[in-house]
Parts: structure tokens; C-alpha cells; sequence
């Protein structure tokens, strides 16, 4: 059963049998300061949860508090077009990027090129077998870039898991060649210290530059040793990829000691994270600007010099941020959206007992100009409907939907679904529209949800980690103006002016 314009704003009571129970405690405190965000390796995580939480989960099924087992429910204006499976990938699905008529879906064990000219339609035209989380992906031109975030034998897309305790493991950033979507083509590998969590590109007309997002060194790690209180640039011709190379390594923390000077996390800062290099970086070229989500800490740096980059503004939430996940501006640069991944990804911060805070987006205006500009906190959004204890859910992979003079965004919020929601008001953030399905089981806590959910040419697309592609549409006075936007090429942490 699809319910519309469905009026339970559900703010109920879930979460408490598993606050009682000590759960949740352990979850908001010990977790976040040595998580590791974003779910693992393994297709599915589950973890058993007691027989109180399943009991309630499914009594509020029962009752008619959220959605019951797989039922999709939605907001009137929003439309779900088409649900595509994962199919010869089994893997966790990820990142998405675009170009022209073609979505790319990365997932743990590749990535996927959909054919989405026809949105209700979409048709596989390509399926690449490349082992190595978490396949975070984005397109330029004929190149497509590919994240590996866990230690390889070596660069090959035949590799198998290695310890990264061994010298001649690999992890890193590995290029394709595009041209043909049918048939990508493996081109090039670089090798980049501590792996590649996520990356962000900063395209030029000979050159592509990317960022590379990556931490938790180790001085047992060869290729990964501490203080890690930077990221990688990458310079990759785009008529010889193949001599694609690291040409810097800024330090952005820079400080005294083997952990230099990012947020020290626990103890000094309970349930926080240590600050050992950054998750995401989204950058807005039109302004030279970029906006890092670094575990502990929230930067803002000039982009000038692509191969330089340097911070000019830095911020911290010790009271509810646990892990600066990712950022997003709005278009007139003078906002970024951070988001809070409690839990890492795996837990369930969607009720009541973790509140309204914490597992957030956190709202900051930019004020000043030039190098001077700051960040200043304004508010927190959060879904308003709570979700069971056994459904991971915090905040995740948003992008703006271009209105102009209008700040709006749709997010993925793992198993909270889609979200599509307005911060033109700083202060008072509102949802707008949602998408979510219910609970993949009441009887474990178990991973799945949309990793990514972004605004492309008219359309939500969403990668759901177990269910696969989604399609959504959103039809609504306040959103329906983006629809006569259109892009040629969309990677999110690349973030475009809609409006140039």
C-alpha cells in the first residue's frame, strides 16, 4: 500500500526500549570517536538486537507508525518511476554520478552505467566487475574516476584483499576511459596514502585535479602512517591519463605531535571523532571555493590554486556533531550544509531517544569575504519521522535542487529514505517531501537505505544499498522551476552553478 500525503508526522516513541536496554548509549559514546563511517565491506551488515527492540519495531508496524516490511510510502508530490535491482554487482551500491543521458552507480564491487533517457525506463548498459570499496565514482568527459578504499593485492580489478599491514598492498584512485559507454576501459592507478574514501574533482580544460578524501593512519599501516591531516591531489591529463600523478599532499591541520592538529576526539571531546584527514569535499569552482567534512572538524578553503588549496575558516560541533560526514553549498555561496553520519552509517539514530540533533545536518551561513569568510552555525535539520531500531538511518548524500533565489535539497538518509527539504531560512529548516520504504526485517539492526539521493535534469535518482536504482519525480510549486535546468555532466562533490 503507497500512502499520500501521508499525516503522520510520526514523532513517536521509538528507540526508548533500546535506550533502556543500554544500546543506544553505547552507540551515541564509545562508537562514533573509533567508528568507521559508511557501511563495510560485507553486502548485508546485520546486528542482533534484543527482544524488546523487535518487539516494538513491529508493533509500530502494527499500529500504523511507520511503513511495514519493504512497503513503500510517500509524500503527495512525490512520484517513484522505477526500481531497477542490483544485479551481477551484489555488492554494497554507493556513490552516482551523470553525463548527458547516462547515470554511473558505483558499488563495493564495481560500478553500473544506466542508460536513464527514458526516467521510467532505465536500461543497463554496462556492468564493470572492480572489487574495492567503496567505488565512490565520478565522470569528466571521456574519464571516469573510481575510489578504492580497502587494501588490494594490487591496482588490478582481478585484486583480492590484502592485509594493510603489507608494503606491497594497494589503494587508491583508478581511471577509466569512458568513451564507449558500453565497454569502459581501465586506464590508469595512482596510489594514494591511506586509500580513497571519497574524491572530488576540480576539472579543467587540459587537466583534471582531484581531491582525495582518506584517513585513519596506523604506524602498523606501510602506506598509511599518522599524522594523516591532509589529502591528496591528484593531476590527471586528459589526453594521457596514464600519467595521472599525486603533485601535492596540503597539510590542512597543521599542528605539533604524531596527531597533528585536527579535533583530538575522545577523550578531550567525548562521542567526537578524531580528526585523521577528511570524508568528503565538495567544491563550488564559480566561487574558488571548497568545503571539507573532516571527521571532527568543518573546513572552508580557497580553491584558487587548484594544486594548493588552503583553509581559511575551520569549525567544531562537540555537542552534537559525531562525524563530519559531507557538505553541500547552496548556489549563492553564502551557506554549506554539513552532515553529521552518527553512528557511521550502520547504527539507528532515527528516534527519539537520539533526538533531533545529533545524526543531523548542521545549517552555517558564510559570512565576510574573500580569505575572510566564516562559518557561522545557524540550525540543525532532521527527518521528523522516526524509524525503527533495526533500520540504519542518519544523515547521508544530498544535492541541491536548482531553484533560483529558493535553497533546496534532496538527501539520502540511508533507511529514512529520501528527504527533500528547504533551508532558505537558515534558522527554520522544513521537509518538503519525502520517499522511504519500511524496514528491511524487524529481526536485526540491518544495513540498507539510499546511500546517495541527488537532483538530475528534472529527476531524483537514488542508490539504495540493497535494493538497487531508484527513480523518483517530484512534482511542487516550490521545486517545479528546476525543472527547465539542464546539465550535460553532474558530480555532486563538483558542485555546478546552476545559474552561470
Amino acid at each position: 500500500m503507497i500512502l499520500l500525503n501521508d499525516p503522520r508526522t510520526r514523532r513517536r516513541r521509538l528507540g526508548v526500549a533500546a535506550a533502556a536496554a543500554g544500546l543506544l548509549t553505547a552507540l551515541l559514546t564509545a562508537a562514533p570517536a573509533t567508528a568507521i563511517p559508511d557501511p563495510g565491506d560485507a553486502q548485508t551488515a546485520r546486528k542482533e538486537v534484543s527482544n524488546s527492540t523487535q518487539a516494538e519495531a513491529r508493533q509500530a508496524i502494527t499500529n500504523g507508525e511507520i511503513p511495514g516490511q519493504d512497503e513503500i510510502v510517500h509524500s503527495r508530490n512525490i512520484e517513484h518511476l522505477a526500481n531497477i535491482p542490483k544485479d551481477v554487482l551484489p555488492g554494497t551500491n554507493s556513490d552516482l554520478a551523470f553525463q548527458g543521458k547516462y547515470a554511473f552507480a558505483g558499488n563495493y564491487d564495481g560500478f553500473r552505467v544506466f542508460d536513464i533517457s527514458n526516467p521510467r525506463s532505465p536500461k543497463t548498459v554496462a556492468q564493470v566487475l572492480c572489487p574495492g570499496s567503496q567505488n565512490d565514482v565520478s565522470v569528466s568527459g571521456d574519464l571516469l574516476f573510481l575510489s578504492t578504499d580497502s587494501s588490494r593485492s594490487d591496482s588490478s580489478c582481478n585484486s583480492t584483499t590484502q592485509p594493510t599491514t603489507e608494503k606491497s598492498s594497494w589503494e587508491g584512485m583508478k581511471v577509466f576511459d569512458i568513451s564507449d559507454k558500453t565497454n569502459p576501459k581501465y586506464v590508469a592507478a595512482v596510489e594514494t596514502a591511506c586509500g580513497s574514501h571519497t574524491h572530488s574533482l576540480v576539472p579543467e580544460r587540459k587537466n583534471v585535479y582531484i581531491y582525495v578524501s582518506s584517513y585513519s593512519p596506523n604506524a602498523a599501516f606501510p602506506d598509511c602512517q599518522p599524522p594523516h591531516d591532509g589529502i591528496s591531489v591528484i593531476k590527471v591529463p586528459r589526453n594521457a591519463p596514464e600519467k595521472a600523478a599525486v603533485v601535492d599532499f596540503p597539510v590542512l591541520f597543521p599542528g605539533e605531535g604524531p596527531d597533528g592538529g585536527g579535533n583530538p576526539g575522545a577523550p578531550t571531546n567525548p562521542g567526537v571523532s578524531k580528526t585523521t584527514g577528511c570524508h568528503d569535499i565538495t567544491v563550488l569552482q564559480s566561487q574558488d571555493l571548497a568545503a571539507g567534512a573532516c571527521m571532527g572538524d568543518g573546513i572552508l578553503m580557497s580553491i584558487k590554486d587548484p594544486e594548493h588549496p588552503k583553509v581559511i575558516d575551520r569549525v567544531q560541533d562537540n555537542v552534537n556533531f559525531a562525524f563530519w560526514h559531507s557538505a553541500t553549498f547552496n548556489q549563492k555561496a553564502n551557506k554549506v550544509v554539513f552532515t553529521d553520519e552518527l553512528g557511521g552509517g550502520v547504527g539507528a539514530t532515527c528516534n527519539e531517544a537520539t533526538g533531533p540533533n545529533r545524526g543531523a545536518d548542521g545549517i552555517y551561513d558564510i559570512v565576510g569575504k574573500d580569505d575572510k569568510r566564516k562559518l557561522v552555525f545557524r540550525s540543525y535539520f532532521k527527518i521528523p519521522r522516526h524509524q525503527a531500531d533495526t533500520e540504519n538511518c542518519v544523515a547521508h548524500n544530498g544535492s541541491l535542487i536548482p531553484v533560483k533565489g529558493k535553497d533546496i535539497m534532496v538527501q539520502a538518509w540511508y533507511q529514512g529514505g529520501v528527504s527533500v527539504w528547504d533551508f532558505t531560512d537558515s534558522r527554520h529548516p522544513k521537509e518538503i517531501g519525502y520517499f522511504e520504504r519500511g524496514p528491511l526485517t524487524t529481526d536485526t539492526l540491518t544495513t540498507g537505505g539510499s546511500w546517495s539521493a541527488y537532483y538530475y535534469n528534472g529527476y531524483v535518482y537514488s542508490n539504495d544499498i540493497a535494493k538497487g536504482f531508484d527513480v523518483l519525480k517530484i512534482s511542487d510549486w516550490r521545486t517545479d522551476p528546476a525543472k527547465r535546468v539542464r546539465l550535460s555532466e553532474l558530480n555532486v562533490q563538483t558542485q555546478p552553478d546552476y545559474f552561470d
